[in-house]
């Protein structure tokens, strides 16, 4: 059996909302009842639409999802479920990994467990999960994510970059810092490779701004050198072929100019590992810290 999770919009709305339905109604009756039961394809397509979720397949079908619902630096998992038939698969464990993925720049996973499921409380906890607040018949868990990663080499950051890439909707401004050569467009090349954006991504100093239009009726990638602009105003002047709303719109040199652009952002800093020594200079290793900025 072949299983797979991938993030979905709103056009994975009926999918989602099937999925959510059948795990919910098999569980034991509960007072008050789930909120999920409640859920509509409408409304599951409302929330997709704002902040996207999972879906998982095995063999093609959909067996789990969950939704998210960020609140500042926590990214909340909602309607997480895994249809009955599915169970035992390792979906939901994958639905986990997946969202962890998903997610740079956040500082915590949560997720709220009813108390009178233990065994759901203790799912979460086998995969990192600590009660954080307990608000009868709810109980809030909470995992810590990784906010920084050492990165050897090129292939690295491009590794590093897809996954943000993916981590990325929609309207999302990346505001890239660091020293000439500390793989800002490196970086910017993976991100576009998770985005999956046509067009080689090389530094657009000469042009201040390049639009890479998306292969898979995603988001385009908006690549940015603000160097020379004297505010992230100027952006309006550049005639681009997108709008920065259904856009991911990534900028070097960016810091101290975007924040009148946008409240939320993806603040990604890149520093040398090894700044106070020479070292090897075949290994000159990075420090990547992704922080989002959200007002």
């Amino acid at each position: 059996m072949t299983l797979h999770v991938r993030r979905v919009g709103a056009d994975a709305a009926a999918d989602v909302h099937a999925v959510v339905g059948a795990a919910f109604a098999a569980r034991p009756v509960l007072d008050p009842p789930a909120d999920a039961l409640s859920e509509t394809v409408s409304s599951v397509r409302a929330d997709l639409g704002s902040h996207g979720g999972l879906l998982a397949t095995l063999d093609g079908q959909p067996v789990g999802a969950l939704l998210f619902g960020p609140r500042g630096d926590v990214m909340m998992l909602r309607r997480f479920g895994v249809v009955p038939a599915a169970q035992g698969h390792g979906v939901a464990s994958a639905l986990v990994d997946a969202a962890v993925g998903s997610t740079l720049g956040y500082r915590w996973l949560a997720v709220l467990a009813r108390e009178e499921l233990p065994a759901t409380s203790a799912f979460w906890q086998r995969h990192g999960f600590q009660v954080v607040e307990a608000a009868s018949p709810y109980l809030e868990l909470r995992r810590e994510l990784e906010s920084s990663w050492e990165i050897a080499d090129a292939d690295g950051m491009r590794a590093l970059g897809e996954r943000l890439g993916r981590s990325t909707r929609a309207g999302d401004v990346v505001v890239l810092t660091g020293e000439l050569g500390a793989g800002k467009t490196t970086l910017t090349q993976g991100i576009g490779r998770g985005l999956g954006v046509r067009g080689d991504v090389t530094s657009p100093t000469f042009v201040i701004a390049r639009v890479h239009p998306s292969l898979v009726a995603g988001p385009d990638l908006v690549h940015v050198d603000a160097y020379r602009l004297g505010g992230i105003a100027e952006l309006d002047d550049l005639d681009l072929d997108t709008s920065l709303e259904e856009a991911v719109t990534v900028v070097e040199w960016g810091a101290g100019l975007v924040e009148a652009l946008t409240d939320h952002r993806l603040e990604v800093t890149i520093s040398r590992a090894m700044a106070d020594a020479l070292g090897d200079q075949e290994l000159d290793p990075r420090v990547v810290r992704v922080r989002r900025v959200s007002a």
